[in-house]
């Protein structure tokens, strides 16, 4: 069991692998309010959940200066609960959800920070635009989705051991963003790495990096 002292350690641990200018994104996923207080004690400000639900409940009882990321697959239902607060969704992937975003931020008079997340792992369970897809929303995001801010791209690697694979999957998403930063200099973010390779990632230019189980341990709560 993960232990508060601990909590603090690892954070200092995953920093000090992290140049500066990446953000660092707690995911709290299935973690008790203890656990993420004693991360946000020891300065700890952005947070990741996967489950609107869990992240409505958390938002509610913690400090307001928490900057709260969506970092799970988003279903057009559930985006109302959170348009109000959420300060990044990271998996914007298909019109109708960006339809769905762009209509709940206008109701709250808001602009929404979303990344578009990019299939790039071989799994089919993994959600995502192509690489086509994605050029051509990029092209169009900004008049067909005023009340939504895309601030970047977002891609997960294939869940494996080998590490051929990984740098492969991280090169090929490096090598797409900066094409697409390229043409549409509002892309600031490039989101790539886990606790199991983000060491990998940031070779490859992620600017944002989620880490979980690094962190909080591997404990998770009903």
């Amino acid at each position: 069991m993960t232990n508060t002292l601990d909590i603090a350690q690892n954070l200092d641990q995953v920093s000090a692998t992290l140049p500066q200018h990446i953000t660092l994104v707690a995911v709290s996923k299935t973690k008790p309010i203890s656990y993420i207080e004693e991360a946000y004690n020891h300065g700890q400000r952005v947070f990741g959940e996967n489950k609107v639900q869990e992240l409505c409940e958390k938002f509610e009882v913690l400090p307001k200066d928490i900057e709260w990321h969506m970092i799970g697959h988003l279903q057009r239902n559930k985006v109302k609960y959170i348009a109000p607060f959420v300060d990044l969704i990271h998996a914007l992937d298909n019109d109708k959800l960006a339809a769905e975003i762009n209509k709940r931020a206008q109701e709250n008079k808001r602009h929404i920070n979303c990344l578009l997340q990019v299939h790039l792992a071989q799994e089919t369970s993994k959600f995502g635009f192509t690489f086509k897809a994605c050029e051509t929303f990029l092209a169009t995001c900004q008049e067909k989705y005023p009340h939504i801010n895309v601030t970047g791209l977002m891609a997960m690697g294939t869940f494996t051991s080998d590490t051929d694979q990984i740098h492969e999957e991280f090169k090929k998403m490096s090598e797409f963003y900066t094409q697409q930063q390229n043409k549409f200099p509002f892309l600031e973010v490039l989101s790539m790495g886990m606790s199991g390779d983000y060491k990998i990632a940031v070779e490859y230019r992620s600017t944002m990096v989620r880490i979980g189980s690094t962190i909080f341990g591997n404990r998770s709560y009903n």
